[in-house]
């Protein structure tokens, strides 16, 4: 599950004490596993090795250039959205012909720049861009490769903010019309038909949405494949993660425990779904985030502030919804640790940041041990949609982050400093210091 436990009271990352790193490059701190990062990708590779297949790491999740470079020498390749999300595969050492192009408002400098890279494909999600990737290719001299993005109609029954595979949702093309779409981008001269592509939606923790999209996908795609000689069939990403009780058992454990429980898993996943693929004929692509890098991550956070008002006992740290905006965005549950295990006594507690806004907190009316001013705290499955998240809301600075190894740890993104936040801001011409 992870590489997150204690030891003797302490919580460790892998063989390094978080307390030690945390006294060492301060807080708010985002430290990431090696290993768990590893582990991740690597049962989900194993698990569909029945398949010709690409695992393309949706970065948007975790774009740290050494969480990508752990990935990119494990062979992953990976699915950008943006050609800053490319520039950075490059900058990690990634292959941009193993990159997917996903998103709805591709500009034509975007796509001309990753045709110029040699990517795999582009995820198309409407005509109009069709027609836009013909024309930027045919000014190239390129046959720009690509695959439609079909919405499939199918509830993933996931958080509203992230379902992305309804008619209520602007992504894709309605299922219905993917064949004429086939038809008419047949006859655009600059296009390479390479495959076709769904994506129902994130952190699914069950099975069957997948299986029901895809059982429902494959007809279109046999008929697609013969009249196109498509060679791949992507079915998007989705994998979701545990976010509660992670730090009960060991990570052996705790895959056995999920499949006992039925919770998705990379052996549940494969097991459902190979046999459905396995006769396409063609190579499957997946485009997992969450599920790789949501785990791997923590953030610690100082606890400044303990307030008590009236019935409330806030614990204010020194972390913010601008470090971490998933419990602000979507009233996400992290669960939260001390670094240095307490007693077991609880008391309720809204662990809450500094940000002027209300919705500036972790958790509300939590059972947590007692804390006191200087304690540190852990905010676990922060790896996904956190730093990724980020901004300098408040003018605070981009926390720090390091990934551990083994024993050993190492700085992969030092803290901002306030003076870089407005760098690139300038006074109008006519305005004089008074």
């Amino acid at each position: 599950m992870h590489d997150f436990r204690y030891s003797a009271g302490q919580l460790f990352c892998e063989g390094v004490s978080v307390e030690s790193l945390v006294k060492k490059h301060g807080s708010p701190l985002y430290i990431y596993s090696q290993a768990t990062l590893t582990n991740h990708y690597q049962r989900l590779d194993s698990s569909l090795a029945e398949l010709n297949h690409l695992i393309c790491y949706a970065m948007k999740s975790n774009s740290n250039l050494a969480v990508m470079r752990t990935l990119a020498n494990l062979g992953s390749g990976f699915d950008v959205v943006s050609e800053g999300e490319l520039r950075r595969v490059i900058a990690a050492g990634g292959d941009a012909s193993k990159c997917v192009f996903a998103g709805v408002g591709k500009t034509e400098q975007e796509i001309r720049y990753a045709l110029t890279q040699g990517i795999y494909a582009f995820n198309v999600e409407s005509e109009p861009e069709l027609q836009r990737i013909d024309k930027v290719a045919g000014k190239l001299k390129k046959k720009a490769p690509i695959a439609v993005r079909v919405n499939p109609n199918v509830d993933a029954h996931t958080h509203a903010k992230i379902t992305t595979g309804t008619y209520e949702n602007k992504f894709g093309i309605a299922f219905e019309e993917v064949e004429g779409v086939y038809a008419r981008a047949a006859k655009l001269k600059n296009l390479h038909l390479r495959g076709i592509q769904m994506h129902i939606g994130s952190q699914l923790t069950q099975v069957d949405p997948f299986k029901t999209a895809v059982t429902k996908m494959l007809p279109l795609v046999e008929k697609l494949k013969t009249k196109h000689a498509l060679e791949f069939f992507s079915i998007g990403g989705g994998l979701g993660i545990v976010y509660q009780g992670a730090l009960e058992s060991g990570a052996a454990s705790w895959w056995k425990r999920a499949e006992a429980q039925e919770i998705l898993t990379p052996s549940s996943y494969a097991q459902t779904l190979t046999p459905l693929l396995k006769g396409l004929g063609l190579r499957i692509l997946i485009e997992p985030g969450r599920f790789i890098s949501g785990n791997s991550g923590i953030l610690v956070t100082r606890v400044e502030y303990v307030k008590r008002t009236g019935h409330k006992n806030f614990v204010i740290v020194d972390a913010a919804m601008n470090d971490l905006l998933r419990p602000a965005f979507y009233d996400s549950y992290h669960e939260i640790v001390p670094v240095l295990k307490k007693r077991d006594v609880t008391i309720s507690t809204d662990v809450v940041g500094p940000i002027c806004e209300s919705s500036d907190y972790f958790c509300k009316d939590r059972p947590l041990p007692k804390l006191v001013e200087g304690d540190y705290i852990a905010l676990l499955s922060a790896g996904a949609y956190g730093s990724a998240m980020g901004s300098t809301y408040n003018s605070r600075s981009l926390a720090a982050e390091v990934l551990v190894n083994g024993k050993k740890s190492a700085l992969v993104r030092t803290r901002q400093s306030l003076e870089s936040i407005w760098q690139y801001e300038s006074f109008a011409n006519w305005q004089q210091l008074r």
